[in-house]
Order: structure tokens, then C-alpha cells, then sequence
């Protein structure tokens, strides 16, 4: 990867941390009074690739924790194994101290997303699930397994995040959520996202936060 396209990268995940923290908004003490209350705050991130946001996701549930330092444990999902193997090297499985973050735990999962409860387990729940850049028009029924799925992991005030590369699949996706049982709490779109070259599309350009409608 070129130092330009890391320095890119680097920068587009810190916008996604800002947005993470403005899509959950008036949100933010539910779910700081549910996780302050767990001794390990869980996040699952499904399709996560190599999982370049990882650090971002386990610091801003640990925020939520009410400690920075707090433990988080995170779990990647991804049917394409050689980004799984990266994402494995690249973080391992470390707890304790890392740099200024606290305890954090990494677990990379090869497999198919919309078989979830075969690699994760149906009596496993999160407080956050994440799907980035969800590719929905891509296979609407393949996505809405995926999604049903996801839905089905938040543990009680659980938090299911997306962010979308393009307007339309973000209206799509939402509609798809909404009937698949999930609750639109927020969705924002990202004024600072970086446009790709393909028209209309942009990194992390849209972010939306869901919980179960009967939880």
C-alpha cells in the first residue's frame, strides 16, 4: 500500500470515529448506562476484510464503557480467508495494554456471513454489531440474510451500525433493516467523506445506527 493510500486511510478512520460518536447522539447515555454495567464490552464486525477499522470500533465501545481503558473484545467475520489472515497478523489475539489503549482481544473468523450462527452461535450476543460499506444492491437476498442475521446478535441495547459507499444502496439498506425487524434511531450522512472514482461513491459517505424493535 502506497504511504499515500495509507495516509488516506488513516484519516478516513478517523472521520469514522467522529461519526460513530454523532450517529449515536442523543443515543449515547442508553448505551453508556448498558455497557457501564458489562465488565467486557463485545463488538462483532461482519465482512470486516482485514479489518482496518478495528481499533477504531474497540476504542469508541470502550468509550461508551465510561473507560478509556476498558476491556473490549472484537470479532471479525469474513467469507474471503487470505484478508481474514491478514487481519489475524496484524492483531493477533493481544490483550492487555496496547500503546494508550487498554485491554483489548482480537478473533478473526473465516466464513460466510449470511451462516452466521454457524461460526459465531446462536446464545452469543453483542453490544455493538458493524457492517461496513454494506453492498446491498449486490445481492439484495444475500444482504438480507446478512442483516437479519446481524439483527438477531444484539444483546439487550445492543447497537447495529452500517456506513454505505453510495445514496441509493443507503436508502435501500435502511428500508431492508427497518423490515427485517430493526429500528431506525439515526442515520447521518458524512461531510467530510472522501469521494472514489467511481461517481457517487465515497468512503463511509452515509452511517446509521439501528437497535431491535422488540428489545
Amino acid at each position: 500500500m502506497s504511504e499515500t493510500l495509507q495516509t488516506a486511510n488513516a484519516r478516513d478512520l478517523e472521520r469514522l470515529h467522529r461519526m460513530l460518536r454523532q450517529v449515536a447522539g442523543d443515543d449515547l447515555g442508553t448505551l453508556r448506562r448498558h455497557l457501564a454495567a458489562r465488565d467486557e464490552a463485545r463488538v462483532l464486525d461482519i465482512a470486516c476484510g482485514e479489518c482496518h477499522e478495528a481499533e477504531v470500533l474497540t476504542d469508541f465501545a470502550a468509550e461508551l464503557t465510561g473507560d478509556p481503558d476498558g476491556a473490549v473484545q472484537l470479532t471479525g467475520l469474513d467469507v474471503r480467508a487470505r484478508e481474514i489472515a491478514n487481519a489475524r497478523k496484524r492483531f493477533g489475539r493481544r490483550r492487555g495494554p496496547d500503546n494508550q489503549r487498554g485491554k483489548r482481544e482480537f478473533e478473526f473468523l473465516s466464513g460466510d456471513a449470511t451462516k452466521l450462527k454457524e461460526h459465531v452461535g446462536s446464545d452469543e450476543d453483542f453490544d455493538l454489531v458493524f457492517l461496513r460499506h454494506q453492498n446491498y444492491w449486490n445481492g439484495d437476498s444475500t444482504w438480507e440474510k446478512i442483516f437479519d442475521q446481524a439483527l438477531e446478535r444484539l444483546g439487550s441495547d445492543g447497537r447495529l451500525i452500517i456506513t454505505s459507499y453510495f445514496d441509493k444502496e443507503h436508502r435501500l439498506a435502511l428500508e431492508a433493516l427497518q423490515r427485517l425487524g430493526g429500528e431506525l434511531l439515526r442515520t447521518e450522512s458524512n461531510p467530510e467523506t472522501r469521494a472514489l472514482l467511481t461517481p457517487g461513491k465515497s468512503v463511509d459517505r452515509h452511517v446509521a445506527i439501528f437497535r431491535r424493535k422488540d428489545a
